[in-house]
């Protein structure tokens, strides 16, 4: 900080300064939760499972960046923290972007149209034949 000549300030207790902080300097490290098991990574597609020794563990967040791959009997990801997917394409603009729902492919389309899985409601709220009006 002092060479750049940058104030030195503090985050306090806001944590998501610090997370966002993170994922702008490893947005190439982002791995999302793969609905069968584990995680994928953004960048590689490769299968990735958070460390055991994690706190995240037993959460299981949607979205994480991680600092680095250890292979072992899996390839497992160190040092995770929980990231808004949002802030990959406001911290890394050059390398992610919205996709434009008319030019996904129809498979893209559909894991948005149809849930898997909704913590928030029972499981079959979302199809329109359970709703009425």
């Amino acid at each position: 900080m002092d060479k750049y000549k940058l104030d030195i300030v503090s985050a306090g207790k806001n944590f998501s300064k610090i997370r966002k902080a993170i994922t702008a300097g490893f947005f190439f490290h982002a791995a999302r939760k793969d609905p069968q098991e584990g995680y994928r990574t953004l960048v590689e597609n490769q299968p990735v499972y958070i460390h055991p020794s994690s706190a995240l563990f037993q959460r299981q967040p949607d979205w994480v960046i991680y600092h680095e791959l250890v292979m072992t009997t899996k390839e497992y990801m160190r040092e995770v923290t929980v990231i808004d997917p949002k802030w990959l394409v406001e911290l890394a603009p050059r390398f992610f972007k919205v996709a434009d729902p008319t030019k996904m492919s129809k498979r893209k389309r559909q894991e948005r149209v149809e849930p898997l899985y909704d913590r928030y409601h029972e499981p079959n709220s979302w199809r329109l034949s359970k709703r009425r009006a």
